[in-house]
């Protein structure tokens, strides 16, 4: 790789680095290439990105991206989105999957996290699930009060006969 290259790809993983939430690094090591994009569809699908970068330019990006405190051994893959839960979710489903696969460590809003808490992220509720339960606990009170209405009409009409 030249050197031109090397510099196209520290510059475009700290730009990355920096507008993410969430960076889980990962153990790929054993995994095929064919489960390798899978695992890039599955993160394309939660609006998160995937690249496997040598150890020393990942090390610069995520010093340039104010993001310090991982030592990177071995092959890792990079995984990073704005969305936490999203990010962690399709990183989890995929080990699950793919028993050669392993998070190894994160960084969730700029703190350093292990997969443990990558996995409590991947078991809350994303988004669309939250505002499904808050429009659901914003319309409990209409719906049993139009079923109150109904109660008292029925209870009126019984009267009037």
């Amino acid at each position: 790789m030249t050197k031109e290259k090397k510099n196209e790809v520290v510059e475009y993983l700290s730009n990355e680095f920096k507008n993410s939430s969430t960076i889980v690094v990962c153990d790929y090591k054993g995994l095929s290439v064919s489960a390798l994009e899978g695992l890039r569809k599955s993160a394309r699908e939660n609006d998160s990105n995937v690249q496997v970068a040598k150890n020393t330019l990942a090390s610069i990006a995520l010093k340039n991206a104010d993001l310090e405190g991982i030592e990177l051994k071995d092959m890792n893959v990079f995984v990073w989105g704005s969305d936490a839960i999203n990010t962690s979710k399709s990183v989890s489903k995929f080990a699950e999957q793919n028993k050669t696969f392993s998070i190894k460590s994160a960084f969730i809003d700029g703190e350093i996290s292990d997969a443990a808490k990558v996995e409590a992220f991947a078991k809350l509720p994303n988004r669309e699930e939250l505002l499904g339960m808050l429009l659901s606990v914003w319309q409990a009170p209409v719906r049993n009060f139009t079923v109150g209405l109904g109660a008292l009409r029925d209870k009126k009409q019984e009267e009037s006969e």
